[in-house]
């Protein structure tokens, strides 16, 4: 997109010809497109919140990537013919809109579930502090270290 936006308003009036690196681009970001809509379907099967919100983001991504095909094979045919370059240019800016509410939606799913595992730890930890024998201790205490684990394997997926 920033490449297409920040070529000249007019460009050379002499035909070149089927732009081959266009093609090639096309291809990766298809690719791309579908790896993230792969992806992004996994999370939208297992999610317990945001389920029909992501399910429309993933349609709209696919909407809008069938669309960036549609107009970037026109322009890829006439790559100097300035209302394809700005028809691909706003169906690709289209396709990073759906894309950024996807990946925000998915981010959601992904602090709803992180949330999720808090609370469990905070309750452990809590009921950690109100045992009243060795036996529930010890029993308490291994589960708090198991939701402490859990919580910091989560943790570090996050910021990976």
């Amino acid at each position: 997109v920033t490449t297409l936006v920040n070529c000249p308003q007019n460009p050379s009036s002499k035909k070149k010809g089927r732009s081959k690196r266009a093609r090639v681009l096309l291809t990766s970001v298809e690719e791309a497109t579908w790896n993230l809509l792969d992806k992004g379907e996994k999370i939208a099967k297992e999610a317990i919140v945001f389920k029909e919100e992501l399910h429309a983001a993933l349609a709209d991504v696919q909407k809008e990537s069938q669309a960036l095909k549609v107009s970037a094979e026109a322009f890829t045919s006439d790559p100097c013919y300035l209302p394809k370059r700005q028809a691909v240019v706003q169906a690709a800016r289209a396709l990073l809109t759906a894309v950024t509410r996807l990946l925000i939606l998915a981010d959601m799913v992904d602090v709803a579930y992180l949330l999720e595992h808090v609370t469990v730890f905070q309750r452990t930890f809590e009921s950690l502090r109100n045992v009243s024998s060795k036996s529930d201790l010890q029993k308490t205490y291994q589960k708090f270290r198991k939701d402490l684990e859990n919580l910091d394997y989560l943790s570090y997926k996050r910021q990976q």
